[in-house]
């Protein structure tokens, strides 16, 4: 990534990104913190099944970070995914997050990382027609349709638990 996108703020990361991939989003930023699902849910007026958590791991063979896109109602189960899908997840030190993805925990959103990571979705974010992700801070958030999100971003979409 050149040098002049690492000086864009994260919301324009976000919003230079998302306009390169051809997602149509519009970021609101809040009064509230959306820092947390439950918080961010109550932002956005919806539920918190529909509020996707960018979660950053360390895959345990590479050492590359990883992006693990959840669903606010549910919490990643890194054994399940590592038996069913072979990806040891670990978790990742919160400089080297914000080092790589330029974002802070709380405000990681989906798409404008400083660096390419691999991408993992929930498939419970494909039942509903909007989804709300993080923007790139930890009061700012923006909604799309999660079966273009994970075509547009090359997501797997996986299964995160176990039945």
């Amino acid at each position: 990534m050149s040098e002049d996108i690492r000086k864009l703020s994260s919301l324009e990361r976000v919003e230079l990104a998302a306009r390169t991939l051809g997602l149509d989003i519009s970021i609101k930023r809040m009064e509230q913190s959306t820092r947390t699902a439950e918080e961010a849910a109550k932002a956005a007026g919806c539920a918190v099944g529909q509020i996707v958590k960018s979660l950053v791991f360390v895959n345990a063979d590479t050492q590359a970070l990883t992006l693990l896109l959840v669903s606010g109602a549910h919490n990643a189960d890194t054994a399940y995914i590592a038996t069913a899908y072979g990806v040891r997840l670990k978790r990742a030190d919160i400089d080297r997050v914000r080092d790589e993805t330029g974002f802070a925990i709380g405000g990681v959103a989906p798409v404008g990382h400083l660096v390419d990571l691999p991408v993992f979705m929930d498939e419970s974010l494909l039942a509903y027609d909007q989804v709300w992700c993080a923007a790139g801070r930890p009061d700012s958030i923006f909604s799309c349709n999660p079966t273009t999100l994970a075509q547009k971003i090359a997501a797997k979409v996986i299964r995160i638990k176990a039945n």
